[in-house]
């Protein structure tokens, strides 16, 4: 049950990004059709950058999840057995330290902007804490996947972020071409 849950709040993370990535192209459109009728989105530029933000941090979960993250894996890769094991709990256990440090203090960010009522200073006034939301959110929801991950890791099992290696020249083609890393 926890296991649906999780993989739902990521996929539900994801498709918040998707949905801001349609909504920067909406109005990146409105701003720049609007222009050639005389028509102007009020505060257009800063609902996109906010969507652009919340787009960025909400898809890192789901991105985090399905292996898609830039890795370095250098020295991981060449390492099996327990000391594969125990690197990746350490890159884990990094990962969630930073994580959990940003995680509060952009939480604490949004919080304050709403307990000082912050507003934007665009020609449409913004609560601030709204758009800090995605940012905030994005950031805690990937801090759930990394810890989700590192209890997977310790319980002994493949990390699901890791992809099984190409087994033929097509198989890398195949990949690369349909979006997806190596």
């Amino acid at each position: 049950m926890i296991r649906k849950l999780l993989d739902g709040l990521y996929f539900a993370s994801g498709v918040a990004a998707a949905g801001f990535l349609v909504l920067i192209f909406a109005l990146m459109m409105g701003l720049s059709v609007g222009r050639q009728f005389g028509i102007n989105i009020p505060s257009g530029d800063d609902f996109a950058a906010w969507s652009m933000a919340a787009m960025a941090f909400l898809g890192l979960a789901h991105t985090f999840r399905f292996g898609e993250m830039i890795r370095v894996g250098l020295l991981l890769e060449q390492l099996t057995g327990r000391r594969r094991q125990a690197l990746e709990l350490f890159a884990l256990t990094v990962g969630i330290a930073f994580l959990a440090y940003f995680s509060w203090n952009a939480g604490r960010l949004a919080y304050d902007s709403w307990r000082f009522n912050d507003m934007s200073q665009g020609v449409v006034a913004v609560p601030l804490w709204f758009p800090q939301l995605g940012y905030a959110g994005g950031l805690a929801i990937l801090l759930i996947a990394m810890t989700d991950e590192f209890v997977n890791v310790a319980r002994g099992n493949r990390p699901r972020y890791e992809k099984e290696p190409v087994s033929s020249p097509e198989e890398l083609v195949e990949r690369i071409a349909s979006g997806g890393g190596v």
